[in-house]
């Protein structure tokens, strides 16, 4: 294990979007899996479910998935914020970031849709977790499954480990929940997490992000 603070963690995790094929141990996803169970749930109602795929359950899903079109309608949606614009500055920013660092002009039709197809393969990850939860869960416990992945997220740092959200991959959430045995009628999925090894050498892996200053979004009253 290694001995990053919080701090460490937080500031080293990116979503990395190239991995080396090294495999990830199951002791390390079994561990950091117990500890994440300790994440905030209000009421303690624990709403995340997962599963955790690797070597030929994985190449199977992702051929599958390679092999099918994007469900319609989508899972759930994410793009409202787009509307803000601030958000969608900030969308605009990371995206001509992403795509310079690798290369990828914006009429190249091709390479852009390789990016897709990269994305389904969860860039080349050797593990990835699925997330669901019951269809009854509200938007309190949405949060409370945010904060379990993020606690996931930073405790495989904690490992050596990188990881990628995607909630790219709610765009076959029922091919997804019918090849794990999860039904559709009871369960929504939520984002998959690409797990392993960042690779170094890519620039997707470096390119620069940006963040709001802390005044943009939090006042601090009282003190």
């Amino acid at each position: 294990m290694n001995n990053l603070t919080v701090s460490e963690a937080v500031l080293s995790r990116r979503s990395i979007r190239a991995f080396k094929p090294d495999p990830v141990p199951l002791d390390v996803l079994h561990r950091v899996m117990d500890t994440a169970r300790w994440a905030p749930s209000g009421c303690n109602f624990q709403p995340w479910e997962a599963t955790i795929l690797t070597g030929e359950p994985l190449a199977e899903l992702q051929k599958k998935m390679l092999a099918s079109p994007m469900q319609d309608p989508p899972e759930y949606s994410w793009s409202e914020p787009e509307v803000i614009p601030e958000c969608k500055a900030r969308l605009q920013q990371v995206g001509a970031s992403m795509y310079q660092a690798m290369g990828i002009g914006r009429s190249d039709a091709d390479a852009r849709s390789q990016f897709v197809h990269n994305n389904v393969m969860s860039f080349k990850a050797p593990a990835v977790l699925m997330c669901y939860f019951d269809r009854r869960m509200g938007s309190p416990q949405w949060s409370d499954v945010g904060m379990w992945l993020q606690t996931i997220m930073l405790l495989l740092r904690g490992e050596g480990l990188d990881t990628c959200p995607q909630e790219f991959l709610a765009m076959h959430a029922k091919l997804i929940k019918e090849f794990i045995g999860v039904s559709d009628e009871t369960h929504i999925f939520f984002c998959g997490i690409a797990i392993g090894y960042r690779d170094e050498e890519a620039a997707v892996n470096a390119f620069d992000r940006q963040r709001e200053p802390v005044e943009g979004n939090v006042r601090f009253m009282g003190f």
